[in-house]
């Protein structure tokens, strides 16, 4: 069942006085399935970031139209669209986007506080996610007091705190060292494995290498998807960078 369905999208940018028109996204159509995994890739300028934009609500398009689980986000009203977001998205960037002067508790629970939950039923839901992501030790401290790897883990217990229909992720590991990066695949895997759709804009092969699907934009089309099946992430890492090499040197893809 489809939670996502994008349709025909197309996105151009006027400039501030009319002179000239860039077209970012020209005919983007796709769907992601409930519990899956979905990698976006492109080069800088490609349209992936509208596209992100445009799935987050952050922007509308010019044309086409976003259904999530059936309803259209240029449907929704201004004034109930940060509601719309904290109720079915969760967002993971790459600078994390954590508040210093908010302990990492504070942090993850300011989503369900903004919703206006009642004190009592925070903790309940706080726990099993801090230390599902083993940072339930690190709750009282503040963001400069932990690493990158675990700010990031801090995210995304911000992120599924509020159970969303929908994980967004903005190139989530590029802050990030190779260590801390591993850790961060696994819990996408492992959250995924339960049940949590994530679609991941990334640069990084390896991150889109432990997806179950990859979709590649060029300018501002689907140029080219490749599904995981039965591949290891070595082998779906090799067919990335072979796609990847076809949107550098300009080649179709067969």
């Amino acid at each position: 069942m489809s939670i996502l369905e994008v349709s025909n999208l197309q996105k151009i940018y006027t400039t501030r006085f009319g002179g000239s028109k860039v077209q970012a996204l020209s005919n983007v159509t796709f769907s992601v399935e409930k519990g899956e995994y979905v990698a976006i890739m492109g080069e800088s300028g490609s349209g992936k970031t509208t596209l992100l934009n445009i799935l987050a609500a952050l922007d509308r398009p010019t044309a086409g139209k976003v259904m999530l689980e059936g309803k259209e986000l240029s449907a929704i009203k201004e004034a109930e669209m940060a509601t719309f977001r904290r109720e079915n998205l969760g967002f993971v960037f790459q600078e994390f986007n954590l508040l210093d002067t908010f302990s990492i508790r504070d942090n993850i629970l300011l989503p369900l506080v903004l919703n206006g939950e009642k004190p009592a039923e925070l903790e309940g839901k706080l726990m099993p996610i801090a230390e599902e992501l083993g940072i339930a030790d690190l709750l009282n401290k503040f963001p400069y007091e932990v690493s990158g790897g675990q700010k990031q883990r801090t995210a995304v217990a911000r992120a599924l705190i509020t159970n969303p229909k929908l994980i967004l992720a903005d190139e989530p590991t590029g802050a990030l060292d190779s260590k801390s990066t591993d850790d961060l695949l696994r819990v996408f895997r492992e959250i995924n494995a339960k049940g949590q759709t994530i679609l991941m804009v990334t640069h990084s092969t390896k991150a889109a290498s432990h997806a179950s699907r990859v979709l590649f934009i060029r300018d501002g089309e689907v140029f080219h998807q490749i599904y995981r099946g039965d591949c290891t992430n070595e082998q779906l890492y090799q067919k990335i960078s072979d796609t990847l090499t076809l949107l550098t040197t300009g080649g179709e893809q067969r």
